[in-house]
This record gives structure tokens, sequence and C-alpha cells, in this order.
């Protein structure tokens, strides 16, 4: 092969970064096609909420796993990091077809986790002294910072891998409290069972990185 075309073939990890791509494309397009119970009174304020907020929720996740896999040299760190992107992929088109079939816009005008101050025990999105900004309230979600982000970019190796582990792990964990929050407010079944099986999955995966933190010493 000549040094020109050599020179115009992309990158070993372009390639696989757009494999990623591709797939979690093709999880989201499934998601959205996939049916799933619904209550013949329709969904509820909460069901909807849980439904958008989770998307927004969802999205960071997928980017921050293909920021992660395309770099990590961690075998078991780039199946987790894959496994999150196709999942949570497939999980924001499932929730973007509800949003789609209860008629009702993809965003709403209320801020960020306001359905869950309808019941006492969720104190977020509307509730006295509720952080006033959206970027307070995603960081209550448990999503990464846009300085967060940043650093998860330019860091390498380890340290990379172990920020990835850290926010992952936060991140997940603000995903878990808003499923306990549909649980007890929400009355969707489709909804609930997915919130369910999503909740499951995430504190494995947290199981799995607080693994991955001990064996990598994170500090």
């Amino acid at each position: 092969m000549s040094d020109a075309q050599s020179s115009s073939r992309p990158p070993a990890w372009a390639l696989i970064a757009l494999a990623v791509v591709l797939v979690a494309g093709l999880a989201f397009a499934i998601g959205r096609f996939s049916t799933f119970g619904q209550s013949a009174s329709g969904p509820n304020a909460a069901d909807i909420g849980f439904a958008r907020d989770m998307q927004v929720h969802h999205a960071q996740a997928v980017e921050m796993s293909m920021i992660l896999y395309e770099a990590t040299e961690d075998e078991e760190l780039r199946l987790i990091s894959y496994d999150i992107a196709t999942a949570q992929a497939q999980q924001s088109g499932q929730m973007f077809a509800w949003i789609q079939d209860w008629g009702v816009p993809q965003r709403g005008s209320d801020p960020l986790m306001q359905w869950m101050s309808q019941d006492g025990g969720h104190g977020h999105g509307g509730s006295t002294g509720a952080p006033a900004t959206e970027d307070e309230l995603r960081a209550e979600m448990g999503m990464a910072s846009d300085e967060e982000l940043a650093q998860l970019r330019a860091a390498t190796g380890t340290a990379k891998d172990c920020l990835f582990t850290e926010l992952m792990i936060r991140h997940h964990s603000g995903a878990i409290e808003m499923v306990e929050a549909v649980q007890d407010l929400g009355s969707d079944p489709g909804v609930l069972r997915t919130a369910s099986g999503m909740a499951e999955s995430q504190e494995r995966e947290i199981q799995a990185l607080e693994s991955v933190q001990t064996r990598l010493a994170c500090g």
C-alpha cells in the first residue's frame, strides 16, 4: 500500500467511534419502535416528566460512554461503556416514542425534576429552596458539568478511566433517584416496568464500576 493510500485511511479510533455511533443510533431506533403496555387512562405528570428528563439524562450517559469507549485500553471498561451507550440509546428511543404516542411535546416548560416535587419525599425542581438554574438542576440529577466533560475528554490513560467511573457512578445514582420518584408518583405500567429495569441494570453497573475503581486504585 502506498504512503498516500495509508495517509488517507481514517485512524482506527475513528472507525471504532463511528461503529459505536451507528450501534447507538440503531439502539435508539429499536427503542422508538418497541411497544410496551400503557394505562388506558393515559400517563400522569410524573410519567411524562420522567420520560422527558430521563432522555436528557441518558443523552449525557451515552456521550460520556462514547468518549471513554474510543480511548480506553481497559477491556472491562470498554465493555461497560459500550453496554451503557447502547442500552441507554435504546431506552431513549423508547421514551421518545412514549411521548410521541401520548401526544405531548418532547420538551416541556417546567424546570427539570419539577414532576418530582409532587411528593414531599422528592424535593426537587420547584420545591422551596430548589436550585434556580438548569446547571444546578442537572447537577442534582447527578449529571456532569461542562467543565467535567472537558476534563474527561482531555484526560488520558488510567486518569481518564478513573474519572469516567467517578462521573458515571454519580450519574447512575441520580438516575436511580429519579426511578424511585416515578415508582412513587407514576401510573403508566410501561413506564413503571421500564424504570424498574433501568434501576436494576444501573445498580449492577455501579457495582461493576466500583470494582474497576478498586482494581485501578482510583483515588
